[in-house]
């Protein structure tokens, strides 16, 4: 838009009320490339923004209001507030100005002054008014043409009317709070409540009351004189129930022109409409004068002949920012055009002055850029209708904050939070809805705030919920439509009312009474006190039907699998609502089901099913636990003997994970195992365990059961994905997991790591003359092939029976009992690996003496283990716990360990590796090599001698052991 005085184009189109002024300006903006009007009303831009969207698409049709800002990037047509108007250079084909009369507005009319005499269109102006304002355009547009635009249907003055007689479709017309109030409960009373139409509203509640009586819910409209500008409504009669207001500056009746613009509401297009007052209504109070119109107001009304305007109201629009000052005085300079006087100090004026008496505020104003910030702080609209001095203090705390530069976002969103609260009353909502229209206002500033598109965002949100939550106190105090219908066709019986159930919505007589949630009801929360009881009676003959018809769905859904149950910890639910939850039971693994006590409510034949149905539910999410039920009834068995049922019971409670050393299973005999292994009950190196039960699933529903039963669990709930190895957390340990210090590992795989160990070593063993020279290469191999035959026991103790889940790894217990002699045999190389792994050659000299040469070595491959994610020193933890040891290679000789690590006699060559291991530059270090032999726990034990050793000669005791015999 640009400011310029031409009058080229310029049409101003002239007429009362309902005369489609401004429907023509829509058509004229939509013939056009581009085009803007300027509306009085945020509320009234909206409602065009809306028609003109479906004319030219939503990505050409921008709103600017100060509060809401919609702009598409190349959009091409402008709805806004007259203030919001642009007045850069941009251009536009056609701008139109509604409703200009509101230059002789004390507060605002500056403003449509201002885009009177300077916005243009480049092909087309448009200025919207009243007849008044006739003289004025022609006197400051030269060459306008006027069109003057007749009213489409008659309006006619009638005689005062009662409240209760004023008839439907009508709009009463307050000028204060408490006055529409009153009305508004009055009818509420006599005719089932009215809509509420405030300047206070917003315009969102506003529009939801004003659709509240244009869908016939309600038939009468209590409103101030907010109504009597862009609201088009099916109005039939208007009538006042006052004939004064007060202005901002004192009390004085209305205008014959302010009259007819209330007035005009009523009729709309070729409908007549009528107006009058209201009976009973007195000036200044019970004992003054019945309010009435003057004949002359009448006339004025009925004929639409007013007063012409005589003079507008103008401010300098571009006032000079060198200094606070000059600012001031120009915005107090008076027009030179006689048709043109100077506004009153409006709210913005005002505040400038009284924080310019600020010398703290004055010494932060310096320069031009700061004075014209300064000027545009103190603009914001005083939304809270507070009066100038709250209003200036809060505008010098937010200039406190915008004089460094913009508002922080978190700072903003914080006060937009604390407006977020829709409980309260009327008045409440209606300040926090002033309020955060303010910081709707600051949030659409474009250098006012970061991230103004997101703070802007949620202050509309707000703005809307607040607006929501006020719409629906309005209705809920003015409009009692639930008790209206239930007392016209309750009568006698409530039984006879209709009760209905939408989704979870009870429905009475299609009014909502309140909410079914699972099989609980729920009275809506926003029921008066005097409507419970009414609300109450008619939804509780019904309430069982209601019940048993959602008992029978839910029974079918669950026996199709279709039912959204679920179980969480012990309790089960249905969509979130309660359902019942498992109890204990004659044990850990059957536990029963306890219903919720809001299936009583139920009939009987219905909540049966429902249980039954629930329990066969139930027994379907206990299967991954069925593993257990097998070791459980194998307990109670007498074949099972005493040894093998304390293993089963110790088994259940453990979760089908028990560590080897606790189990008792030396107890068993052949049979007792063969018995274990059928149960599914896998005997590992290191743990018994279950392998069923190594899931997430299984072990988190065990936990919930041994809870139930008084037994809680140790350490943390399992890991969801239960990945092979995990690292160690030091707090808590994981159920279905073996420690090996800094990892964890899931102990089906350590087994299956100890038993392809187990394999590596019997290959090794059964190698021929390729690891025959293999064992050559050091003089602890070569001592293992001198005597193959002493390891043969051991060969044989890990080899497993067929009918055995057992591992290789670990039948050294499993395995027949060996003799003493065997036992001995397996003693004696660990007692030579251990004073060889410190270097002792004599050691090894003195076990060649006593023909029993070490334990044969081998390597391992780590290779399954690494894939695992196990680190070769977790590897090398669970190794030693399975019995593996490892075999220190030889020193490097450096010092005199040359001879002491010199080759055996029928040695004739230097073994390879050990003249590789002499050079440090030269050749990879060599393969770790291993020895294995039982674990002490696992080791058989010593039949005990008939005839206890005798002490050695010489020792004291041996008297003392003579002297017992």
């Amino acid at each position: 838009m640009v400011r310029k005085d031409t009058s080229d184009g310029v049409k101003a189109v002239l007429g009362p009320t309902n005369t489609g002024k401004t429907h023509l300006a829509i058509e004229r903006l939509c013939a056009h490339s581009s085009g803007m009007i300027g509306f009085p009303l945020r509320l009234l831009a909206r409602e065009v923004y809306d028609r003109v969207c479906k004319i030219k698409g939503e990505s050409n049709v921008a709103l600017i209001t100060g509060e809401e800002r919609i702009e598409p990037k190349h959009a091409r047509y402008l709805l806004c507030t007259v203030e919001a108007m642009p007045v850069t250079d941009r251009q536009t084909a056609f701008v139109a100005i509604d409703e200009a009369q509101l230059g002789a507005d004390r507060e605002r009319g500056h403003v449509f002054t201002d885009r009177l005499l300077h916005a243009r269109g480049r092909e087309e102006t448009m200025i919207l008014g009243s007849s008044a304002l006739e003289p004025m355009v022609k006197a400051l547009i030269p060459g306008v043409e006027v069109i003057t635009r007749p009213r489409f249907s008659t309006l006619s003055h009638v005689a005062p009317k009662k409240l209760s007689r004023v008839p439907p479709r009508s709009a009463i017309v307050a000028f204060s709070v408490e006055q529409v109030y009153a009305l508004a409960e009055m009818l509420r009373r006599f005719r089932g409540g009215a809509a509420v139409v405030m300047g206070a509203l917003s315009p969102q509640t506003r529009n939801a009351q004003v659709e509240l009586y244009q869908s016939g819910e309600v038939d009468y409209l209590v409103a101030t004189d907010a109504v009597g500008m862009g609201l088009n409504l099916d109005v039939q009669h208007v009538a006042f129930a006052g004939l004064a207001k007060y202005d901002g500056q004192r009390h004085r009746r209305l205008t014959s022109a302010e009259m007819a613009q209330i007035a005009g509401r009523a009729g709309r297009h070729q409908t007549d409409g009528t107006f009058g007052t209201l009976a009973g209504m007195h000036r200044g109070g019970r004992g003054g004068e019945e309010i009435e119109f003057e004949p002359e107001e009448v006339y004025a009304i009925e004929e639409h002949r007013f007063p012409p305007l005589t003079k507008l109201f103008w401010r300098e629009p571009e006032p000079r920012f060198d200094s606070l000052d000059t600012l001031i005085a120009d915005l107090e300079t008076p027009p030179e055009r006689p048709e043109l006087r100077l506004a009153p100090e409006a709210i913005d004026l005002a505040v400038l002055k009284r924080l310019a008496e600020d010398p703290e505020i004055v010494d932060s104003v310096r320069g031009r850029s700061r004075v014209e910030r300064f000027w545009d702080v103190c603009r914001l609209p005083d939304f809270r209708q507070q009066g100038t001095e709250t209003h200036s203090r809060f505008v010098a705390r937010l200039w406190q904050d915008l004089r460094h530069g913009e508002l922080g976002a978190d700072f903003v969103a914080q006060q937009i939070a604390h407006l977020d609260r829709t409980g309260g009353e009327i008045d409440t909502l209606q300040g926090r809805i002033a309020a955060i229209r303010s910081w709707a206002y600051i949030a659409q500033r474009p250098d006012w705030v970061l991230a103004r598109d997101e703070m802007a965002a949620r202050a509309r949100a707000v703005e809307a919920r607040l607006s929501d939550a006020l719409h629906g106190k309005l209705t809920e105090r003015f409009i009692n439509r639930r008790t209206a219908l239930l007392m016209k066709k309750l009568g006698p019986d409530t039984g006879l009312l209709s009760v209905r159930l939408e989704d979870e919505e009870v429905l009475v007589e299609g009014e909502h009474i309140g909410s079914l949630r699972g099989f609980a009801f729920q009275i809506d929360p926003q029921t008066r006190l005097t409507d419970r009881k009414l609300l109450l009676s008619a939804a509780e003959k019904h309430l069982p039907g209601l019940l048993e018809a959602r008992a029978a769905e839910l029974t079918k859904a669950i026996h199709e699998g279709t039912a959204t149950l679920a179980l969480a910890g012990t309790a089960i639910t249905w969509d979130g609502e309660p359902l019942g939850a498992l109890g204990a039971g004659r044990s850990l693994l059957a536990p029963v089901f306890v219903p919720d006590r809001l299936l009583d409510a139920i009939p009987a034949p219905a909540r049966k099913d429902l249980v039954a149905a629930l329990e066969v539910w139930l027994e379907k999410q206990l299967e991954p636990l069925a593993p257990l039920g097998k070791l459980d009834e194998a307990s109670r068995s007498e074949e099972a003997g005493p040894d093998l049922r304390a293993l089963l019971i110790l088994l259940i409670e453990r979760g089908g994970i028990l560590a080897r050393e606790q189990s008792g299973l030396e107890k068993l005999d052949k049979e007792r195992r063969t018995m274990l292994a059928r149960l599914g009950v896998r005997v590992g190196a290191l743990d018994l365990f279950v392998p069923a039960m190594l899931r997430p699933r299984p072990i988190s529903l065990w936990r919930e059961l041994a809870r139930l039963a008084g037994k809680a669990p140790r350490g943390s709930a399992p890991d969801e994905t239960m990945p092979p190895a995990l690292a160690a957390d030091k707090r808590e340990r994981l159920p279905g997991y073996r420690n090996l210090g800094k990892q964890l590992i899931r102990i089906d795989m350590a087994e299956k790591l100890l038993r392809e160990a187990h394999t590596q070593r019997e290959e090794a063993a059964k190698a021929p003359a390729e690891a025959g020279a293999v064992k050559d290469e050091t003089p602890v191999e070569n001592e293992t092939a001198v005597t193959p035959a002493q390891d043969k026991p051991d060969t044989a103790d890990v080899q497993t029976p067929a009918n055995t889940a057992a591992p290789v790894g670990n039948a050294a217990a499993d395995g027949p009992v060996k003799s003493s002699a065997e036992a001995s045999a397996q003693d004696a190389p660990q007692t030579a690996d251990a004073k060889r792994s410190k270097g002792k050659g004599k050691a090894k000299s003195k076990d060649r003496g006593r023909g029993r040469g070490p334990r044969p070595s081998f390597p391992l491959d780590p290779a399954r283990a690494i894939s695992m994610g196990l680190t070769p020193e977790s590897y090398e933890r669970l190794l030693r716990l399975g019995g593996f040891q490892p075999v220190e290679p030889r020193g490097k000789p450096t010092r005199d360990d040359t001879a002491s690590e010199a080759p055996a006699e029928d040695d004739t060559t230097i073994p390879e590796t050990v003249t590789a291991k002499t050079d440090d530059a030269q050749g990879p270090a060599p393969t770790q090599r291993w020895t294995w032999r039982p674990p002490r726990r696992q080791a058989p034990q010593q039949a005990p001698s008939k005839r206890p050793a005798r002490p050695r000669e010489g020792n004291a005791f041996a008297a003392l052991a003579d002297m017992v015999r």
